[in-house]
Parts: structure tokens; sequence; C-alpha cells
């Protein structure tokens, strides 16, 4: 899958919420979709990682401590 195809996949997701609130305006949309987003993007990786924390912040190009304080939010430790 290319970085466009991940592109429509998200704009195609958010237009069908926006078509869910039936008008309604949403709250907190970014909060919601990098939530949304974050928690099967680490699942994935950690993954691929074998569960090599230290291997996954590199690919993810965040610091080791920011990934566990993460994987700890979405309780993927």
């Amino acid at each position: 899958m290319s970085k466009k195809q991940i592109e429509d996949v998200v704009r195609q997701s958010v237009e069908a919420y926006f078509k869910d609130l039936r008008g309604e305006p949403p709250e907190q949309l970014h909060d919601m979709m990098i939530q949304f987003v974050e928690k099967p993007l680490l699942d994935v990786v950690m993954k691929h990682a074998e569960g090599n924390q230290s291997k996954a912040a590199a690919w993810l190009g965040l610091n080791r401590n920011t990934l566990r304080k993460k994987l700890g939010d979405h309780h993927l430790l």
C-alpha cells in the first residue's frame, strides 16, 4: 500500500464520519483521529518489531520512553 493509498483511506474514513454525524458538529476530532490511528499503528509496529521497544521506537522516530508511555496509554503493554 502506498502513502497515497493510506492517505485516501484516512480521507474516506473522515468523510464517512462526517456523513454519520448528519450535520452535527464534531468534537475533539483531532484527538479522536490521533487516538484511533495511533493504537493500531503501535500494535502493528510492535508485532513486526517482535516486541522490541527500541527497534519499534526507532522505526516510529520516537524516543523509547515516549513509545513506552504511548503503549501504556493504549493498554498495549
